[in-house]
């Protein structure tokens, strides 16, 4: 089991392929990009399934999420899909992606036995869009959506962050289009995690804030709390259910005390939270002969120190050196 000192013990493990994207969405990188991991820094599809099977197999993991970066552009995705959910006992495994290439990609992930995908999708306006990320690619990420739908990963669920100013008039059109499509939406507050350190509490759209925009138009409801559990997003019934729209208010309602998720980088090294400053190196430790069991009490002592909370809110608070790209969401 990984438990912390605080009694919380983690089952979600978010694994990331690599810090690489086609995308340059504002909040997480600048238009130029960023300088990537050396390819010889990155786990190698064996050490990655190794790393994931000790997860599975030896310290409780029960839910697996690939992430980036942009994990679409890892070539051996599909192969590390496969392996994993032939694990037994078979965790739960999901994707995260900006949705470019997934309409290629959907029909072959869910015969590797892929269950489902979040697609991140915060404007359905085309300039918007390029705006956002400085790529023409909305319909790329559109078709996406609708091939991972066709092929069984669902419910697909779509990420969305406001931005002051930007696309915070677009919460309304974003759950429509979701609900009519069957897609389950989830809005998720800005994070101070961008490249730049540009992150300013008082530019950031709240919950609070999105609540109110999307009861403006619909009848929203709690759905049962107990039902959350560690679950960040906090769900609401839309004029009575069965769809519902999540509220991820990382910052202004933080979930730290039910936290269930160990991070895994691109590079091999082991993260308790987003915005955690320290890390614990797992590559090394496998490119230097440590067996299974090394590894495994390695990784506990690396959770067994996870803080208490997040700390945005405390005035000693420090962003993380490391993007979100390069971290894993």
């Amino acid at each position: 089991m990984l438990q912390d000192s605080f009694g919380r013990v983690a089952t979600d493990l978010r694994v990331s392929l690599t810090d690489r994207c086609n995308l340059r969405c504002s909040y997480c990188m600048p238009p130029e990009g960023l300088e990537w991991l050396p390819n010889p820094e990155l786990l190698t599809a064996d050490e990655i399934v190794r790393l994931v099977t000790i997860g599975v197999e030896r310290l409780g993991i029960t839910e697996v999420r690939y992430t980036g970066g942009e994990p679409l552009l890892r070539r051996e995705l599909v192969d590390i899909v496969t392996r994993t959910t032939a694990l037994g006992p078979t965790p739960q495994v999901s994707l995260t992606t900006n949705g470019i290439g997934l309409s290629r990609l959907a029909a072959s992930l869910a015969a590797a036995g892929l269950h489902r995908v979040n697609v991140s999708l915060d404007t359905l306006d085309r300039e918007t869009f390029k705006k956002l990320a400085h790529r023409d690619r909305l319909a790329d990420v559109l078709a996406g959506l609708e091939a991972a739908h066709a092929s069984g990963l669902r419910p697909v669920k779509v990420n969305a962050v406001l931005m002051r100013g930007i696309n915070d008039h677009e919460a309304v059109p974003l759950l429509r289009y979701c609900l009519e499509r069957e897609y389950e939406l989830r809005f998720i507050e800005q994070m101070p995690l961008d490249a730049q350190h540009g992150w300013r509490r008082e530019n950031m759209i709240t919950a609070d804030e999105i609540l109110v925009r999307l009861q403006a138009a619909f009848d929203l409801t709690d759905a049962d709390p107990v039902e959350r559990g560690s679950a960040p997003a906090e769900l609401f019934l839309v004029e009575g259910g069965p769809a519902r729209v999540g509220v991820i208010g990382s910052v202004t309602r933080p979930f730290c005390g039910a936290c269930d998720r160990v991070r895994l980088t691109a590079d091999g090294q082991i993260r308790n939270c987003l915005f955690a400053t320290d890390e614990s190196d797992l590559r090394s430790a496998m490119r230097s002969g440590a067996s299974d069991d090394e590894i495994v009490e390695r990784w506990r002592s690396a959770v067994r120190i996870k803080k208490a909370g997040h700390g945005i809110d405390d005035p000693t608070f420090l962003q993380p050196s490391r993007p979100m790209s390069a971290i894993g969401g």
